[in-house]
């Protein structure tokens, strides 16, 4: 049976998720798309229909059972091409004050989902001879942000994660990006958890839409760094950020 090109994708259900299914679907045959929200997954396979196959795999990649679940679906309907770890979410709040609970969830999707997709997709990358996993990080990743202390310390863990992972797997074909958005107009700050940012403290310059930074994104699978920062603003943003933290180990 000839295999048809396939992606995975998760936090599929809105924003850059459902950004990277419908600029993947120019590329696929089938897309996994994953979140938590199956209403909003299987619109998304409605208005994709008669580009690509679409799977709505509604989970909490915040569990075990939903982690089970996803690898499953890969297992069934894969093996995967792409591979785009996009869920995620934040809170905001001093870190002795949030909900430990939150705090370890963040974590769990951020970073131990991560590990346990990227796990279960990898050999058999290598058997295709080739394939590409884009781990969404952030721009935070580049700097301490106070009231996000766990966001930032996980999304830092995926770009030093994706470089390593990169010179592992680079004589297999396989290409590892850490896509590293900065403000970016979705529902990722309308969550409950994110209640005390308001939009208008960011100027409207600094923002980007999901389609910007997703065609940025699969424009850098080849050639492209490792650790990818869309946007001229938000890579002066990186840069600074790093400026910083290697004067802190020059004093």
């Amino acid at each position: 049976m000839d295999h048809k090109t396939t992606a995975l994708v998760t936090g599929a259900s809105a924003g850059i998720g459902a950004e990277f299914c419908r600029q993947l679907a120019g590329r696929c045959q089938v897309i996994i798309a994953t979140g938590r929200r199956l209403d909003r997954l299987e619109a998304l396979a409605e208005e994709l229909a008669g580009q690509a196959e679409v799977h709505p795999v509604a989970a909490d990649l915040g569990s075990r059972e939903g982690r089970t679940r996803v690898i499953e679906a890969l297992r069934q309907k894969g093996p995967a091409d792409y591979l785009v770890n996009n869920a995620g979410f934040s809170t905001l709040g001093p870190f002795d004050v949030l909900p430990l609970d939150d705090q370890q969830a963040m974590v769990d999707v951020h970073i131990t989902a991560t590990m346990a997709l990227t796990r279960a997709a990898l050999p058999f990358m290598r058997e295709l001879g080739g394939g590409a996993i884009i781990n969404v990080s952030s721009l935070a990743s580049f700097g301490p942000v106070p009231m996000a202390a766990v966001y930032c310390a996980s999304k830092g863990f995926l770009n030093l994660f994706s470089e390593s992972l990169q010179k592992e797997v680079a004589d297999a074909g396989i290409r590892v990006q850490s896509l590293c958005p900065g403000y970016t107009m979705s529902e990722f700050h309308d969550r409950d958890a994110m209640s005390a940012f308001d939009r208008q403290m960011v100027p409207a310059e600094e923002w980007m839409n999901a389609p910007e930074v997703v065609a940025a994104s699969l424009a850098a699978l080849e050639g492209g760094p490792v650790v990818l920062v869309p946007g001229e603003g938000n890579r002066e943003s990186a840069r600074k950020g790093v400026a910083r933290a290697l004067s802190k180990l020059e004093a």
